[in-house]
């Protein structure tokens, strides 16, 4: 939809400074904006209209349909989903019929892999996403989201995509899409498309506008600690963390959220230079920059009080609050000039996006004429939602181990299918839980749609085959004996109870002794396996001669050495989604391919750490109690184009100015092959301490059997950084291998 500035204009000279200010919060938590009436259908709470008539209208609801256990939603009393059209036309219309001016409220929802309603589809999280290395099903996949979200009348996404994955302490790695700034980038780009269209064309047409979160460096807080301090450099911020911003900007999305951190003392929710000189002035960027939740509030120290908080996060840039109050007291600045001027600044944003999605009213109605929810759509576009999660979270298993004993893979897949064989053992914590592949920020799941390890190869292999162990002591020593496989499942949860204690902003603040190990809020200091898991498996390992195939569904790098050592193959599973189940089974019962790439370094010491592949210094040799500190490097997937072999490498630093051209033809086996193929560059001759490496360019390829295809990798020269001036080496190498390496010349200006 078209906006009528002169509409605009028309509105916000007619509103009251209060209206205004109104206008720019998001402080009703959503699921209280409505409740049942004695008949049991949805009526508009008394909070939702106490807040209409405080401001004479709504700005944004967050979270109308979220459940979780923050929440308190659930299938027991959340809002269903043949239920979201009733919801929506009760708080639309209540907006509608107690507002001032006939303006609708903007609807935002937590989308970060999935949409986090009942019924909403629940898609790997980042990290799983990241091990794809495939931005073109990402962008698919955040379509189907969006068609949800769009159908369900939802306008807003907040969708997790900007952070880097720096230390695996960090409970929210789970969130980034890896360590790698122009994989995050090219993944950022990739919802921004899939869920507004090429140059937000889906925008009020079957899309949603995106908010992506978090601007900016919260993966570079100070020992992996949640919201602190980011202590780095201008180069760095810009090499690291700011690539995806950019992206996004590039793609067109509508929104941005600022972190809670603070860069060098400076908080992101109150830093004119990020959110106005950087995102504004030099990228470009005209939407929405939306504060996290109570970040505003959490300037109080820094500005002196709370009305003071939340003049410092207007003046710098935030357009839109969440939760806070800091905004609310902006109506104590109806004198202060510079406050007016930015409140008409961030209400035309706010009333620009209100536009897109018909939230306005036409000229000569009272009040907007707003579409309402289609049932029918919703239930098409969650049923897509379903089969792209299905397909991402196959992608996402990544083959990190095979055949540390004498038993690989195949012999193992072999020995499943033989139904003659000894029973399969599915051991470990996880070998019948289903919360652990979830992740984050997820929905309660019906009981009918919830799955295993166990119940899949049950389904698969049949009750008689398949033995559920989850502690060694649960089978007899007799069946360990017998055991023709085992399937070790092991890893971390982010799954929350109900009875789980959250801080103000949904954070866990406390979990039960074998509650959340991932998730925001449950940062660690040792990144080891959680409850003793590494003990468990070498109790099971000293109960059987079968071979051991580990299963590991982690939310970020733990330490998985023992791992390694005591499994004949291990797979990294991520947190693949409600299909993770599904696609582990796909993958030893029917022979599933895994084209996944680990999209962090994995640690091989807890201590040793943060290791990632593009730091300056190596790590190896420096501890001298644990000499190789790296157990396995970023982009290592022993299953990814497993199938293909390379030949003809060369590079040309002629043909397209302004690039080096990388060429390599592929061949794949009868069994053909699908996964990425990253190009690493190391440069040298420049005036910086160069990175170890850093990807420069990574093509997604699908080959059929015995299929031959040449690959140009384009490698723009100003992503090989600043080297300053003369000649600098670009030395390029195919996913770490020694075997297929270029090196070109170039000068150092271009």
């Amino acid at each position: 939809m078209s906006i009528n500035c002169a509409a605009v204009d028309r509105l916000i000279d007619s509103m009251s400074f209060t209206q205004k200010v109104g206008q720019l919060n998001q402080r009703l938590l959503g699921w209280k904006s409505v409740e049942r009436n004695a008949a049991g259908r949805l009526v508009a709470s008394d909070e939702l209209k106490q807040e209409i008539d405080r401001w004479g209208g709504l700005g944004t609801l967050y979270g109308l349909l979220r459940a979780d256990p923050w929440s308190g939603q659930h299938w027991g009393n959340g809002i269903r989903p043949e239920e979201r059209t009733e919801a929506i036309a009760v708080v639309q219309q209540t907006v509608l019929e107690r507002g001032a001016h006939g303006i609708g409220v903007l609807l935002s929802e937590e989308a970060p892999h999935g949409h986090q309603a009942l019924g909403g589809t629940v898609l790997p999280t980042n990290l799983g996403l990241g091990a794809t290395f495939d931005p073109q099903g990402v962008q698919e996949t955040e379509a189907a989201v969006a068609a949800e979200l769009a159908a369900s009348g939802i306008h807003i996404a907040l969708v997790s995509g900007l952070d880097i994955a720096r230390d695996p302490r960090w409970g929210r790695c789970e969130e980034c899409f890896g360590e790698d700034p122009l994989m995050a980038a090219r993944m950022c780009e990739a919802i921004v498309t899939g869920m507004q269209g090429e140059h937000r064309s889906k925008v009020g047409h079957g899309g949603v506008a995106v908010v992506l979160k978090h601007l900016a460096a919260q993966g570079e807080a100070v020992g992996g600690r949640n919201g602190q301090s980011a202590v780095l450099g201008p180069h760095d911020l810009h090499e690291i963390h700011l690539p995806p911003v950019a992206a996004g900007v590039r793609a067109g999305a509508l929104g941005f959220m600022a972190a809670y951190n603070d860069i060098d003392s400076v908080p992101c929710c109150a830093n004119p230079w990020l959110l106005k000189d950087y995102l504004r002035d030099q990228l470009g960027f005209d939407g929405i920059v939306m504060a996290d939740g109570l970040a505003v509030d959490r300037l109080e120290d820094m500005a002196g009080s709370i009305p003071a908080a939340g003049r410092a996060a207007l003046l710098a840039g935030v357009d839109v609050s969440l939760w806070d109050e800091g905004f609310t007291r902006l109506e104590e600045y109806a004198d202060d000039e510079q406050v007016v001027a930015a409140v008409d600044t961030a209400l035309r944003r706010v009333l620009e996006l209100k536009a897109m999605f018909g939230l306005l009213p036409e000229d000569g109605a009272d009040t907007a004429a707003i579409a309402m929810p289609s049932a029918d759509a919703i239930a098409q576009a969650t049923a897509d939602g379903r089969e792209q999660a299905k397909r991402m979270a196959r992608e996402a298993i990544t083959l990190i181990n095979d055949g540390q004993s004498a038993a690989t893979l195949d012999d193992i897949r072999s020995v499943i299918a033989d139904a003659q064989a000894g029973p399969v053992i599915v051991a470990g914590p996880f070998a019948d839980d289903f919360g652990c592949f979830l992740g984050d920020y997820t929905a309660p799941l019906p009981a009918d749609e919830q799955s295993s390890v166990y119940r899949q190869l049950v389904a698969r292999l049949g009750e008689d085959r398949v033995l559920l162990a989850a502690k060694p002591s649960d089978a007899p020593a007799d069946q360990w004996a017998r055991a023709s496989t085992v399937v070790f499942v092991c890893g971390s949860t982010s799954e929350r109870s109900y009875d789980s204690e959250f801080d103000d902003n949904g954070a866990a603040k406390a979990v039960t002794e074998y509650g959340a190990t991932c998730g925001e809020g449950v940062d660690l200091s040792d990144i080891r396996l959680p409850w003793r898991q590494d003990d468990m498996l070498g109790e099971v390992a000293a109960l059987t001669t079968a071979p051991i195939v580990s299963v590991a569904v982690c939310g970020r790098a733990h330490v998985l050495t023992d791992v390694l050592e005591r499994s004949a193959v291990t797979i990294w599973a991520g947190y693949a989604g409600q299909y993770g189940p599904q696609a582990v089974a796909d993958v030893l019962v029917d022979g599933a391919d895994m084209s996944g790439r680990l999209p962090v370094t994995l640690p091989a010491y807890p201590a040793a750490i943060p290791v990632r592949y593009n730091d300056r210094q190596s790590a190896a040799h420096v501890y001298k109690d644990a000499a190789e500190p790296i157990l396995r490097g970023f982009g290592y997937g022993a299953g990814s184009l497993a199938a293909v072999t390379f030949s003809e490498m060369h590079a040309d630093t002629q043909s397209h100015p302004g690039e080096v051209l990388v060429q390599v033809t592929a061949h794949a086996d009868d069994h053909g092959a699908a996964g990425a193929v990253n190009l690493f560059a190391h440069v040298s001759g420049g005036r910086r301490i160069p990175s170890l490496a850093m990807l420069v360019d990574s093509v997604y390829m699908d080959l059929n059997a015995g299929e031959r295809r040449d690959i140009a990798f384009h490698v723009p020269c100003d992503r090989l950084r600043d080297v300053g001036d003369g000649q600098v080496q670009v030395t390029c190498t195919l996913d770490g291998d020694s075997t297929h390496t270029v090196t070109a010349t170039l000068p150092g200006e271009y």
